[in-house]
């Protein structure tokens, strides 16, 4: 449930914000005359949201905006077809030394 709150009872209800924000892991809306002024949330929780979005923001770098989703089914595709080639470890260790060794 979305908890709402004006401003001021950060100051006069501290402890009841407290208590939602960091035994109950909820975000506290505050508001200024009846318009929404602020967030409140646990170090924790706005730690864990800007994780996410820096590990969201890494994917979108590398893959551009495809749907990782939709990538994802395609792989799995892919892998149950039975034409599809698979490559052991020792295949793809030798071929990158290859590579590395400067042989095609």
């Amino acid at each position: 449930m979305i908890n709402i709150r004006p401003v001021s009872d950060l100051r006069n209800k501290y402890p009841e914000i407290e208590e939602l924000v960091l035994k109950e892991d909820e975000a506290v809306y505050l508001t200024k005359n009846g318009y929404g002024s602020m967030v409140v949330m646990s170090l924790q929780k706005y730690s864990q949201m800007i994780e996410d979005l820096e590990i969201d923001k890494a994917m979108e770098e590398k893959f551009g905006n495809a749907d990782i989703e939709k990538a994802l089914d395609e792989a799995e595709k892919e892998a149950e077809d039975p034409s599809t080639k698979y490559y052991s470890h020792e295949e793809v260790f030798g071929s990158l030394r290859g590579i590395i060794n400067g042989k095609k």
